[in-house]
């Protein structure tokens, strides 16, 4: 049975939960996977080099969903999603909103910018505009922009991190914003999922957990690394893009870098040649949900899992409440 929010227009989902948009590792596979078990599945712009490419992932995810509803007319699912970013020096902007207003995904996520250049766009075609925030002041910025809704980045996130505990993130904007509300941080099984829709989220963001799978762009290595690796392999530091982020130690290694002497920001002597994707393709992003991944496998079988422990925590809770009449 879907699950809805309390936010009308929003599609029905199995679970609340975006397969988080992930940098080099989430591509047309993954979010047709993700969307086929009744879940979000997001991608970011970034991951494609031209504007024809990213037209061809968009065909390939809207013809995907189509055949998935017609073959299961009354399965759930669940939406899809685009990461966009908005900053000025996205200089393919322009042509990326263009794709959006053609394939109209019902979700777009805006990253490192303000999400002004795609409100008038998605909300033309009926569509939701959520905006990435890591703090208030930029929560603040968001909501007076008009957005539908927050994805609070949090401490523990993979990647460009956040520092705030994602409980009281999510209770701080609560107390300005009734809009949706996705979190995340270190969030990868059911038991963190109830406990941040009990908190106030209407969703999570959950991307390590899905490194992983069969069906993600990352490559064997950085999936095995994902599934050997403890908390203690993590490690935030600006010295490789000149923002704070939270990498896998053993892949600095690899790299050829000290995780125990690393400098406060990127060592432009390293790869000097190279794009930031570079950066990224050699030297794996984690966040502190790792602990949760212990084989590789299919997103359908990670989400019925999820699902599995979404409920028992559920009903664990309910089953704590004093009984009074």
């Amino acid at each position: 049975m879907p699950m809805t929010t309390r936010h009308a227009g929003f599609p029905p989902t199995r679970l609340p939960i975006f397969a988080a948009p992930m940098f080099l590792v989430s591509g047309p596979e993954l979010v047709l996977a993700a969307c086929r078990a009744g879940i979000i599945g997001a991608f970011p712009t970034p991951n494609v080099r031209t504007s024809t490419e990213l037209e061809e992932w968009m065909i390939t995810i809207t013809e995907g969903l189509a055949r998935a509803r017609k073959e299961s007319p009354h399965a759930t699912v669940g939406p899809w999603c685009v990461n966009l970013v908005t900053h000025s020096t996205n200089t393919r902007l322009a042509a990326d909103l263009e794709l959006v207003a053609k394939y109209r995904p019902p979700i777009v996520v805006t990253a490192l910018g303000s999400p002004k250049p795609a409100l008038p766009v998605v909300h033309a075609y009926g569509g939701l505009v959520i905006a990435d925030v890591i703090s208030m002041g930029l929560a603040e910025k968001a909501i007076a922009a008009g957005v539908d809704g927050l994805a609070c980045v949090a401490a523990g996130a993979g990647g460009h991190t956040g520092f705030l505990s994602p409980f009281a993130f999510v209770s701080a904007v609560r107390e300005m914003f009734d809009g949706i509300l996705v979190v995340g941080g270190g969030i990868a099984d059911g038991r963190a999922v109830a406990g941040a829709v009990t908190a106030g989220a209407d969703f999570v963001y959950m991307g390590t957990r899905f490194i992983a799978t069969e069906e993600s762009l990352a490559v064997p290595a950085y999936k095995q690394m994902i599934v050997d690796s403890s908390l203690d392999d993590l490690i935030v530091t600006a010295a490789i893009t000149g923002t704070p982020a939270s990498f896998l130690k053993p892949s600095l290694r690899a790299a050829g870098l000290d995780p125990n002497s690393l400098p406060d920001k990127p060592d432009r002597s390293y790869d000097s040649a190279a794009t930031s994707a570079r950066r990224w393709r050699d030297m794996w992003a984690a966040g502190q949900g790792l602990g949760a991944v212990r084989a590789v496998e299919s997103t359908s079988a990670v989400v019925d899992r999820i699902e599995t422990e979404y409920r028992e925590a559920l009903a664990e809770a309910a089953g704590r409440l004093d009984p009074r009449p």
